[in-house]
């Protein structure tokens, strides 16, 4: 009768086939290098299966390291557009300098100006009707933001806020028809007020005679009155001066210096520290008008006392 299963080998005579095998292969494969075609040729079957299952983790880690470069990237160059459009605003005055300097070099005692202090904001949005000169920008009185604020670019004044939001703010342009800004020639130091016409480059200087000493390629600054714009910044070139027969003044235009239509972004200026500690000193004259009150009493009462002795 014939056994169903067959009795093979123990499993102790397996292992030392196997270990002899082993160390045989090894032996071989250290002096002659005679297994090398075969390891290479499952290096190249197996290669495609490590791939595989290598790629999620190298994808992980590619991913994560060019998005954080990516991200990196974009802070250094949003750092380095503020400060290069920073840079060119405080660079804005050296041409004005020399000629404020011819106007008071013969003045003493003036007050040194301080650098004003500004806010980066973005254009979100342009008013689409062609009567007005509108933007919007995405700081509002979060970021201290308020009704009045100029707004300038890289080149010069751009306009002014005209109504705050607590996110947002909505800025006119110095082109609007409604809108009036006191400018300077720098030339001359003459004042005037340029008003906005509806185009987006082109202002008015009004009322000006014909014998106004102004001519073509002038620059145009803010004067500092009206407690609004700061003062010395570049707000136009004259484009345009005609003495028409006839007419009581000159007709004269001027181009901004700003990008009003090419700016995204653009500064918020705030008002320098010293004007605002000009407006401190109030206790002082308290104290006099107190110290004034007090003789006029004094002297009341002297002229009192006299007026009884006389009687």
């Amino acid at each position: 009768m014939q056994t169903l299963f067959i009795r093979g080998p123990s499993a102790t005579a397996r292992m030392v086939v196997l270990v002899i095998a082993s160390i045989t292969l090894m032996t071989v494969d250290h002096r002659w290098r005679s297994l090398e075609f075969a390891r290479s040729t499952l290096s190249n079957l197996i290669y495609p299966l490590q791939y595989t299952i290598d790629l999620p983790i190298q994808l992980f880690y590619w991913a994560d390291e060019s998005l954080s470069t990516q991200q990196a990237l974009l802070e250094k160059n949003r750092e380095f557009e503020a400060r290069h459009l920073e840079n060119r605003v405080q660079l804005q005055k050296l041409d004005i300098i020399e000629k404020e300097n011819e106007r008071l070099r013969k003045l003493l005692g003036a007050t040194p100006k301080t650098t004003e202090r500004l806010l980066i904001s973005e254009i979100i949005n342009v008013d689409a009707d062609p009567y007005r000169q509108l933007i919007l920008l995405n700081k509002g009185s979060n970021d201290d933001v308020y009704q009045g604020q100029p707004i300038i670019d890289a080149l010069g004044i751009m306009g002014q806020v005209v109504h705050v939001g607590p996110m947002s703010s909505s800025a006119m342009l110095i082109t609007d028809a409604s809108h009036a800004i006191p400018v300077q020639i720098n030339r001359t130091g003459l004042r005037a007020i340029a008003t906005g016409t509806g185009k987006i480059d082109q202002l008015k200087l009004r009322h000006l005679p014909h014998n106004v000493d102004i001519k073509v390629g002038d620059l145009l600054i803010t004067s500092g009155l009206g407690d609004t714009f700061p003062a010395n910044f570049p707000v136009a070139i004259i484009s345009k001066v005609e003495r028409p027969a006839g007419e009581p003044f000159a007709d004269i235009e001027a181009r901004p210096h700003a990008q009003l239509d090419k700016s995204r972004e653009v500064l918020l200026v705030w008002r320098n520290a010293t004007e605002s500690d000009d407006e401190e000193p109030v206790d002082t004259n308290t104290d006099e008008s107190e110290d004034s009150v007090t003789e006029k009493k004094a002297g009341n009462k002297k002229s009192t006392q006299r007026r009884g002795n006389r009687e």
